[in-house]
């Protein structure tokens, strides 16, 4: 809600003063404009012309918008050109007058038939974008009708200007048809992998404590090497840690003394091989338990210290507590890489067997990601149930690049090969009002036409669409909710003109 209302106090102060209304039902006196669209790869360009009449200043304000982003195009140098038969006039602006809006002015010499074409250089290199089925009248009358006949209304139309659209996350796209499959929905939890999760154990009984250089506690993170834990034998009369290395720094020393002397008394044949060989067992065995107890023993106390960066995930120990070799003192654990885990229904099985790909959407912040961004696989599926396990189990494998926190769930969406093609949005772009589902249709990049359609099945990141909308056209793909608050507050005209 609070969302909401913060949007919709954004768009208040969006809509303030880009437009005023001048627009006249009158039947002699005309001020509709031309509104022409063009698309590239590359760039959308919409511009509002004064009728085209021979032999009369036509004024064009063309904005022009980037794909990849909707934002207005900041700097460049824009060719306007009419092409009416054999007869051709042109103007060149070397900069907008302002981000994304260029003003420009040419006087058409022939009537009939023309083409506009716009040629904008910019540093990364030439664009053409061309409007074709463009009429010149020899009489501002029949201009001005033409203009007013095609100028895009609606019952049910909202406006919604580029200034507007440029300054929040925006953007349309054209509808296309595309295979969508069966999508199995279900829920997951997200798990460390076992490569991702590390057990530090004991190596030695004992008290343990905890270092004096950082706090431990779960959640702390944690570097490679890092220290975190001592064991000590303390005033313990078992088990004594330190008593145990000095006992086995003693039987090392004594091994190795009896194994130099056996070698000698070997060499002057006073001793059998077997006595030798058995002097040199009795030391290496005593070697190892001495190094490995070396390694980790210090100022007579045991260092435990992490394998593997990550954090504490479970700490299993309190300071000073006794500990036994072997116990388990905590988790460390890397979110580098990650578990998705689900249980489905029998019945999915045979539909498993065609799974294509998944999307992943969050449920505290409803963002979904597909497969594909999160360098994902699918590991596993169950072949068998049983009457313990009714359920199949279904492993994915992501890297964490949306920041997944381990023993969170998310919402699973498995697709699985589609045989029927069927129109597709971004669930963006839908609008639900009391379980039906709108759209916005783009009538011009400026004036959109609330549409309500049938929504199908959806894969958490499009949705299909069963009617509604047609191949061609073009919709609100992201800002749906902008525009249906523009609607609600009726602030502007839909035949409302620019103010530079």
């Amino acid at each position: 809600m609070n969302r909401t209302i913060m949007l919709a106090l954004t768009l208040l102060a969006l809509t303030a003063c880009v437009h005023t209304h001048t627009h006249t039902h009158d039947t002699h006196t005309h001020e509709d404009k031309l509104q022409l669209t063009a698309y590239n790869d590359r760039l959308e360009a919409y511009a509002e012309a004064t009728p085209l009449v021979v032999g009369q200043e036509s004024n064009i304000l063309v904005h022009l918008t980037h794909l990849d982003n909707f934002k207005p195009l900041q700097k460049g140098k824009v060719t306007l050109s009419l092409n009416t038969g054999n007869h051709s006039v042109s103007q060149t602006a070397d900069t907008p007058s302002q981000p994304g809006i260029y003003s420009l002015a040419i006087t058409p010499t022939a009537k009939g038939n023309a083409k506009m074409c716009l040629d904008v250089e910019t540093d990364s290199g030439t664009s053409r974008l061309t409007i074709d089925n463009i009429r010149v009248f020899d009489n501002e009358h029949d201009a001005n009708h033409d203009a007013a006949s095609k100028t895009a209304t609606s019952s049910n139309g909202v406006a919604f200007s580029k200034e507007m659209s440029w300054k929040v996350d925006f953007a349309t796209e054209e509808c296309r048809k595309e295979l969508l499959g069966k999508t199995i929905r279900t829920m997951a939890r997200i798990e460390p992998t076992q490569s991702g999760q590390h057990i530090i154990s004991a190596k030695g009984c004992g008290i343990v404590t905890f270092t004096n250089n950082k706090h431990i506690t779960e959640g702390t993170s944690v570097a490679k090497g890092q220290t975190l834990f001592h064991i000590s034998g303390g005033d313990l009369a078992d088990n004594n840690l330190a008593l145990r290395y000095q006992e086995t720094e003693s039987n090392y020393n004594l091994a190795k003394k009896e194994y130099e002397r056996k070698s000698q008394l070997f060499e002057e044949q006073i001793v059998s091989e077997s006595e030798l060989l058995q002097a040199k067992h009795n030391f290496d065995t005593a070697e190892a338990s001495y190094n490995n107890l070396k390694r980790t023993f210090a100022n007579n106390q045991q260092t435990i210290s992490t394998p593997t960066e990550g954090y504490i995930e479970q700490l299993m120990v309190r300071n000073g507590e006794y500990v036994e070799t072997g116990q388990t003192l905590a988790v460390i654990t890397k979110n580098n890489t990650l578990y998705v885990k689900a249980q489905l229904q029998p019945r999915n099985y045979h539909a498993l067997k065609n799974a294509t790909s998944a999307n992943f959407r969050q449920t505290n912040s409803n963002k979904t990601y597909t497969l594909e961004e999160l360098d994902g696989r699918l590991i596993s599926y169950g072949k068998t149930i049983s009457a313990d396990n009714p359920l199949l189990p279904v492993v994915y494998q992501i890297k964490n690049n949306a920041d997944f926190l381990p023993g969170t769930f998310v919402e699973l969406y498995i697709k699985t090969t589609g045989t029927e093609e069927n129109i597709t949005v971004p669930n963006t772009a839908l609008v639900e009002e009391m379980g039906n589902y709108f759209v916005y249709v783009q009538l011009t990049p400026e004036y959109f036409e609330k549409r309500e359609v049938k929504a199908g099945t959806t894969d958490g990141k499009r949705t299909a669409i069963l009617n509604g909308i047609k191949t061609g056209e073009r919709i609100v793909s992201k800002g749906a909710i902008l525009v249906k608050l523009a609607q609600t507050t009726n602030t502007l005209d839909a035949h409302a003109g620019h103010v530079h």
